[in-house]
């Protein structure tokens, strides 16, 4: 019996020591051997916009630093929802990462019912990357030159300045409802198949203002053909240092903006997690990496994952706020 019993606890021992050196192993690999093939980065919209040249500079710059390549896949479909879905069920092995935008990790939830993941359980925050403000844009026809002289109009005349949006649902749509609650205003929603028709019907006045990125809107409001009245943004944006973000307008619910960051399947092994995050944040520092978001209109906006995992938590709960208070779901 006494034999029987030191055979057990030895066993038992053993059986510690094996998983430990497991655990050793699979540490040193993730730190030390990762990657060892190329790693895929989802972009869960079209080809060609900003969180695609986000992520194109992200898999340039990055890549060199982890000496691997990062292939670029666009995946887009139902707002961004498609992508992230196939982020979500990836292997969490850190060879498939995606692109999160305040619209996949932020609005979305809000609005789709059914959505097929969830933006905190499924994923694992690597980091944020770059903040995108978008700026508040009227016609030349519109009698205000600032932000509190339309809101006076919009007051004084319900449901008669229109405003498009991409499409219901949308970003777009949800920061307009949110904007209408907090200024107490009634302002006509006209919803497009995408921001670029939406734009062009207002610098035509077919439609009286519209909210876009700032990348697009900012040449036609250089050229006079739009007025801009606030920038949704942590910050004024240097291009436009003389208009005021909503939060300096009094309206702080408004949130900071947009922004596009790396997220991985969630069960990444931290070390991974922490690779990615040390490999980004070092491709950030390149000057030609901040040249190019500068000249896109962003801003470089490195983060821990605990910081972005805040970032889309408050996301999250603004824009479930606005969505029930608007009504606004889609199937």
């Amino acid at each position: 019996m006494i034999r029987a019993r030191i055979s057990r606890r030895q066993l038992l021992l053993s059986g510690t020591a094996a998983a430990a050196t497991l655990a050793l192993a699979g540490s040193a690999l993730a730190q030390g051997d990762y990657p060892t093939r190329p790693i895929r980065l989802i972009v869960p919209f079209a080809a060609g916009g900003s969180t695609d040249l986000s992520a194109r500079l992200v898999a340039q710059f990055a890549g060199r630093e982890l000496g691997q390549t990062i292939v670029v896949e666009n995946k887009g479909g139902a707002g961004g929802s498609v992508g992230m879905e196939q982020v979500a069920n990836a292997a969490p092995d850190g060879y498939t990462i995606g692109m999160a935008t305040v619209s996949t990790h932020g609005s979305n939830p809000a609005v789709y019912p059914k959505l097929k993941y969830d933006p905190i359980k499924d994923f694992a925050p690597v980091t944020n990357v770059v903040s995108m403000p978008s700026v508040f844009t009227v016609h030349p026809s519109v009698p205000a030159k600032t932000m509190q002289e339309f809101i006076a109009l919009a007051r004084a005349n319900p449901g008669k300045y229109s405003v498009a949006s991409p499409g219901t649902g949308t970003l777009g749509h949800v920061n307009l409802e949110n904007f209408q609650m907090l200024a107490k205003i009634d302002l006509l929603h006209v919803p497009y198949k995408g921001a670029g028709l939406g734009l062009n019907d207002a610098v035509a006045g077919q439609v009286n203002a519209i909210s876009d990125n700032l990348a697009s809107a900012l040449p036609h409001v250089k050229s006079g053909r739009l007025r801009a009245l606030a920038v949704l943004g942590a910050t004024r944006s240097p291009q436009l240092p003389n208009v005021p973000t909503y939060a300096e307008l009094g309206y702080k619910e408004m949130g900071d903006g947009g922004w596009f960051g790396i997220v991985a399947p969630a069960g990444t092994p931290p070390a991974i997690v922490a690779r990615l995050n040390q490999a980004i944040h070092k491709a950030m520092q390149n000057p030609e990496f901040k040249r190019k978001v500068e000249d896109s209109g962003g801003t470089l906006v490195p983060t821990t994952p605990e910081q972005f995992k805040a970032q889309i938590q408050q996301a999250i709960a603004r824009y479930a706020r606005v969505a029930k208070a608007a009504n606004i779901q889609l199937d």
